[in-house]
């Protein structure tokens, strides 16, 4: 989700209106049309000069430690076109800008990249909060804009019709793959009753409410509902009041620190559920370590956009090029970056020139075989797909679904008790 990790969303929910702020600002001191963003960028494509591909990331700020490895998605990508030829026979050239999470900053990037140094070509940010801004700027310019991350449903209702999101999924749709498999539950085995945590976020908690109705409607009772604000970092008072409730399932709209930090409220009380789903928090391979060691992440459900394990065609090609390139291996954010340029790469080899409206119309009609699976897009640019379900066990996160990326067969039916962190048992 479209991960929203740690290093990705601080405090969205009170950066909404300045992000809105930012697009009419800099939207109205944008120059040039899209008319002629988009015959520039196809009369340049006779050229042999190299193809410029502009892209403003928050490499300074809160979330510098996601955009280094996202850079260097975009980086390994644009390395291996190289040297396969480039794009339309030409080399590419990466023109990136530090926005230092900020979203005014962002849209100013993206207005620079465009009507000062006339990139061909554009790719996205991180988060919904910067691609919010940056999206609207292109759609403005009429540039093709093919996001990495920023899975907000709300991205997906303006109209635009040159936005993509090189996820299999946004926020709305990230409950799927769970939802499913407690329907695939005997009625008798499903949990009877669930609560409902999220944090106050763009991304966490649509999804936290869909998830809601959606298990509400199998018969599945809401015992508890609470929305708390991203400054919290106390959970002790929520994780009483649910364990008073006595859910059998708790589902948790995690953006960061909070995922560990409110299984360690529910553990200082032994409180256990039987059925335990955070959004982003447990994809963080720091997450075993930050609630106790594996001991207690094991059974703990999570969504995810990538996997490294993922059987997809070229994605163990693309986790040893990385790996080899940068000496670790690649993150969920530098998977997603590298994506985004699969699915530039797939439009301009398709299409031939770099006219944007004709890139736009062919990627709407078209899929595109990806590290994350083929991506096929609705008008709006929301992929017509869903994240994988993942559950952590014995000490690895394992994809249990869908079954084309599923890396085991086995699903923990029931979270274990807390070990290191707590001893307590089943509510």
């Amino acid at each position: 989700m479209n991960r929203q990790s740690r290093h990705r969303l601080p405090a969205l929910a009170a950066g909404a209106a300045l992000a809105v702020a930012a697009v009419a600002a800099c939207s109205s001191a944008a120059t040039g049309s899209a008319t002629g963003s988009a015959t520039g960028s196809a009369a340049g494509s006779a050229s042999s000069s190299p193809i410029s591909i502009g892209m403003s990331l928050p490499m300074t700020g809160p979330v510098a430690d996601v955009s280094k490895s996202g850079y260097q998605g975009y980086e390994l990508w644009a390395s291996q076109v190289n040297a396969a030829g480039g794009l339309l026979g030409r080399q590419v050239k990466l023109d990136m800008l530090d926005d230092g999470f900020d979203p005014n900053q962002t849209a100013a990037d993206y207005t620079r990249l465009i009507s000062q140094d006339h990139v061909s070509l554009l790719l996205g940010t991180f988060s919904s909060l910067l691609n919010a801004p940056a999206s609207a700027i292109a759609a403005r310019q009429g540039m093709l804009y093919v996001e990495p991350s920023g899975g907000a449903a709300t991205l997906f209702t303006r109209g635009f019709t040159d936005l993509f999101f090189a996820q299999p999924g946004t926020t709305t749709s990230l409950p799927g793959q769970f939802v499913a498999w407690i329907a695939s539950l005997p009625a008798s085995e499903r949990p009877a009753t669930a609560a409902y945590v999220t944090q106050d976020d763009p991304s966490a908690s649509p999804a936290v409410a869909v998830f809601k109705t959606s298990l509400q409607a199998l018969g599945v009772k809401t015992v508890y509902y609470q929305v708390y604000d991203p400054s919290t970092t106390n959970f002790d008072s929520i994780a009483s009041a649910i364990a008073h409730t006595q859910p059998q399932m708790i589902i948790q709209g995690a953006v960061a620190d909070d995922g560990a930090q409110f299984v360690r409220s529910l553990q200082k009380l032994n409180y256990n559920p039987k059925i335990l789903f955070q959004t982003n928090a447990p994809t963080d391979e720091a997450y075993p370590s930050a609630i106790g060691g594996a001991g207690n992440a094991n059974g703990v459900f999570t969504a995810q956009s990538w996997s490294a394990n993922a059987g997809y065609p070229g994605n163990q090609s693309f986790v040893q090029a990385y790996t080899k390139m940068f000496g670790a291996p690649p993150t969920e954010d530098a998977a997603n970056s590298y994506t985004a340029g699969q699915v530039l790469q797939a439009a301009v080899k398709a299409v031939g020139n770099l006219d944007q409206s004709a890139l736009a119309t062919w990627l709407h009609g078209h899929a595109v075989s990806t590290i994350v699976g083929p991506l096929k897009w609705d008008k709006a640019g929301d992929p017509e797909g869903s994240l994988l379900l993942s559950q952590w066990q014995h000490g690895t996160l394992q994809v249990v679904a869908p079954g084309s990326a599923a890396t085991t067969k086995t699903v923990l039916p029931t979270k274990p008790a807390w070990g290191n962190g707590g001893n307590g048992g089943n509510g």
